[in-house]
């Protein structure tokens, strides 16, 4: 594998991204995972500490078709997934586009939206496809999905459901910037260094290049079972009334390989998989309702990688 092809464009993409979101280096890196092991991201944090600013940039950076709709609870599905409209010259049903059919959909406050509306990105997020009226249309690829939500208790949110959740392969919290780096962040807006200035570094095809090294990138039967042995954990754990699914397993392995890929290696390893282990299995679980603490369910994931021995891959 080049090294062009990893790491030093992985580093270009994170590097343009970063003139814009200062000091959230980490939380660049881990979406940028999620795009190219293919899966979307939920963005969980209070208003205005940079979500949107974030899936913009990144949309630009990657040459993407973008599209963002902010949920509030008068969103209809047909705004998300299109609709038919008569066409009086034809004399046929003609459909128009929703605003999903796009590269990059971001779903500012989703859980803002009724559960009717929100079910509406389900098909597409999963399926890669939307269906009006008995007819089946495919997104563009690549297709994905960045939704932003407040925090649970906020006026007008509601939760997503447990189905939506475990389609999201990542949920990340940016949280409050440094003091330094806030400080930075204002310089630059008075420098006019805005989302606007962000320049694409890669093009849609060159994404889908890349995504395919990162599905080529090895995974031994060791490191399977160890992933496996992970989310099985989860499922036994008393805390935990419902654990990891295999789609968990499935996008930890993803996650795993893109992490090992942005390194410059071909093959996984039990950090790569401790990496983005919180971020990928936490959103996903049904915590006993005694552990409401954010803190004891870290301590929890934490205990359940301690527990679980990894192989001995170097």
């Amino acid at each position: 594998m080049e090294e062009f092809n990893s790491i030093g464009r992985a580093k270009l993409i994170i590097r343009e991204i970063s003139r814009v979101i200062v000091g959230k280096d980490e939380t660049i890196i881990k979406v940028l995972l999620a795009v190219l092991a293919g899966g979307h991201v939920l963005m969980e944090d209070i208003p205005g500490v940079g979500k949107t600013t974030l899936a913009v940039s990144l949309s630009k950076a990657l040459g993407l078709e973008y599209n963002r709709v902010q949920f509030t609870p008068d969103v209809l599905p047909s705004d998300i997934t299109g609709f038919s409209l008569f066409d009086k010259n034809t004399g046929v049903m003609k459909y128009q586009k929703g605003a999903v059919l796009c590269n990059l959909f971001l779903a500012d406050e989703l859980n803002r939206a009724t559960s009717r509306t929100q079910s509406a990105l389900l098909q597409a997020m999963e399926e890669g496809e939307v269906t009006v009226d008995n007819q089946t249309y495919p997104v563009p690829q690549p297709f994905i999905v960045i939704a932003t939500q407040n925090p649970t208790g906020a006026k007008g949110t509601q939760m997503l459901p447990d189905s939506q959740m475990d389609r999201f392969m990542l949920r990340l919290s940016m949280g409050y910037p440094a003091h330094d780096d806030e400080m930075e962040m204002i310089r630059r807006k008075q420098q006019g260094v805005v989302v606007d200035t962000v320049q694409q570094v890669i093009s849609r095809d060159e994404l889908m290049e890349l995504r395919k090294e990162v599905e080529q990138v090895y995974v031994k039967d060791e490191m399977i079972g160890y992933i496996v042995s992970l989310c099985e954990k989860t499922r036994s754990d008393s805390r935990i009334h419902q654990g990891a699914s295999p789609r968990a397993s499935l996008a930890l392995v993803a996650l795993s390989k893109a992490t090992a890929w942005i390194q410059g290696r071909d093959y996984v390893l039990p950090r790569d998989v401790r990496f983005v282990f919180h971020d990928c299995i936490g959103h996903r679980l049904i915590w006993s309702p005694d552990l409401v603490d954010e803190g004891a369910r870290i301590q929890a994931l934490d205990e359940i990688l301690q527990s679980v021995k990894a192989p001995a891959i170097k």
